[in-house]
């Protein structure tokens, strides 16, 4: 129901798993794969441009490809965790380095906060995220119902 405080989602037991990688992690997002590969090919993959490419060609492991982050990737991801087609994010992320892309990041963490999409930004959450019980079976993720919320604001607003 619409007024409802929560919109609730299910995640399958098929996940929809976004890979992303700085460029100096990608090497480590690679080698990540490689080790995880027998529980990977179980599920759904895809990610940004050189990231997605890298992984299917050393792991055979199909990787749907979107832009690069820089070229639009994150913005990609970002829609479709909105749509509902990507569960989680396994984003090593380089926080040493400064990106020409940070405010398309930014946005991409903010949506991912936002629709309550689990997002790793290191090899040790996504290793967690992996093993987790919720990996072999479905889980309801709830959203805050924003369109009830902004109909209450504007409310309130008319009620001035």
């Amino acid at each position: 129901m619409i007024e409802d405080k929560y919109i609730h989602f299910t995640i399958g037991r098929q996940k929809h798993i976004a890979l992303i990688a700085h460029d100096n992690k990608k090497e480590e997002m690679i080698e990540w794969v490689q080790a995880n590969q027998e529980i990977l090919k179980n599920h759904f993959l895809c990610g940004t441009g050189t990231t997605a490419r890298l992984i299917a060609e050393k792991t055979n492991l199909p990787v749907t490809a979107y832009n690069s982050g820089p070229l639009g990737g994150d913005q990609q991801v970002g829609a479709r965790i909105v749509e509902g087609r990507i569960d989680f994010v396994i984003f090593f992320w380089d926080p040493l380095e400064a990106q020409p892309h940070d405010p398309d990041v930014k946005a991409l963490l903010r949506i991912a906060a936002v629709y309550d999409v689990p997002i790793a930004y290191n090899r040790s959450t996504a290793d967690f995220m992996l093993t987790s019980q919720y990996m072999e079976g479905e889980y309801d993720r709830r959203v805050l119902n924003y369109d009830a919320i902004n109909r209450e604001r504007i409310e309130k607003y008319l009620a001035k």
